[in-house]
């Protein structure tokens, strides 16, 4: 007798495909928590800063007798009020393993440290003749005054310059090193399996924009606080000057937007926006006159001959820096264009795929 289609048995289901393995990484949690505490030590220093400056600054124009105006001195403070938001944010997210606080500092890091490279060797050309050439001013203005070892002045000077090192090679070297450890990265998606808004688009891409959004409100705070801008070959102040750093503070905002979007239009912006600022400040730097420019601005005869005084701004080391970083900078927009794409025409095969088959060529 043949069984009936009741009798026969159903075939076992077939078994659910097994979990992938789970990646193997050792959890750097504690390493984690120190970093994020050493974070959070910077940005309390950071705060610490603004009063300490804010006192500086009343006992300089008692002791001068005049000082920069005080809307100068608002960027100092909001500067040092944005690095201590920034590191403490990062360093409670680090303390909590939070994935986009591994990203952001991750890209910190990066800044701090080739920016902390520039910024030791200006030191190093720099520092040395300029502590000379106060030492001879000091000379000549008092003369009976028993002169100063150059030996102790050398000790001098390559503690300093050591000091600077430390906090701006060494210190974000080992916070680089950690921060792009696998292990650390699997250790903040593991503890946060969230994605957020720092795995919408790779780090380089999510880097430029950052440091476009940045720039963007840097500019923002220079055209009310020290609307000083390098325009090919002369310093422009007061409304013009406000006015083209408003003009660049709306550019590089969109270039933020427009790399976040990953639009390719945004790449060519940015490239154009840079090239003019790196023509205008080369040209500014080798023919404008910075002090009289600060002149302009309201700053005192005895502000101008402290500043003229200082080495950053003698030769004007420091705008050729800016120049220098600029062009750094040129370097990395170009190495990211390939991370954008235009996006490609409608190809004639595939307009016609759409067309009723009365319509197509050929029929």
């Amino acid at each position: 007798m043949e069984p009936s289609g009741a009798d026969i048995p159903a075939p076992p289901a077939p078994a659910p495909p097994p979990n992938p393995p789970a990646p193997e990484y050792q959890d750097r949690s504690t390493g984690l928590l120190v970093f994020g505490i050493l974070e959070i030590a910077g940005g309390a220093l950071a705060a610490l800063a603004i009063p300490l400056m804010l006192l500086s600054a009343v006992l300089a124009r008692k002791a001068v007798g005049g000082g920069m105006p005080l809307r100068s001195l608002a960027l100092s403070f909001l500067t040092y009020a944005f690095l201590a938001v920034l590191l403490i944010t990062l360093g409670i997210g680090a303390t909590q393993a939070r994935r986009w606080a591994w990203a952001l500092n991750l890209i910190v890091s990066w800044i701090w440290l080739i920016t902390g490279v520039l910024i030791t060797i200006l030191l190093v050309v720099i520092l040395p003749s300029g502590v000379l050439a106060g030492m001879r001013g000091a000379a000549v203005q008092n003369p009976n005054a028993p002169p100063v070892p150059a030996g102790f002045m050398a000790v001098i000077v390559t503690f300093m310059i050591v000091v600077a090192a430390v906090f701006l090679i060494v210190l974000p070297l080992a916070f680089l090193l950690f921060y792009r450890s696998k292990n650390v990265e699997q250790t903040c998606k593991h503890r946060d399996p969230v994605a957020r808004w720092t795995d919408r688009r790779p780090l380089p891409v999510l880097a430029l924009a950052l440091l476009a959004a940045s720039s963007a409100a840097y500019y923002l705070l220079l055209s009310f606080t020290t609307p000083l801008f390098p325009f090919f070959g002369r310093y422009v102040t007061g409304l013009p000057g406000t006015a083209a750093f408003l003009v660049f503070a709306v550019v590089d905002a969109y270039i933020a937007f427009a790399f976040f979007r990953l639009q390719v239009a945004g790449w060519w912006v940015a490239l154009v926006a840079l090239l003019v600022r790196i023509t205008s400040s080369a040209l500014t730097v080798g023919r404008g006159n910075l002090m009289e420019a600060y002149s302009r601005m309201g700053w005192s005869h005895q502000q101008l001959e402290i500043m003229s005084r200082n080495p950053m701004f003698r030769g004007n080391a420091i705008l050729w820096w800016s120049v220098m970083f600029m062009v750094l900078y040129l370097g990395f927009l170009l190495w990211l264009k390939r991370y954008f794409r235009a996006p490609a025409p409608p190809s004639y095969t595939g307009f016609s795929d759409s067309l009723p088959n009365q319509m197509q060529p050929g029929s």
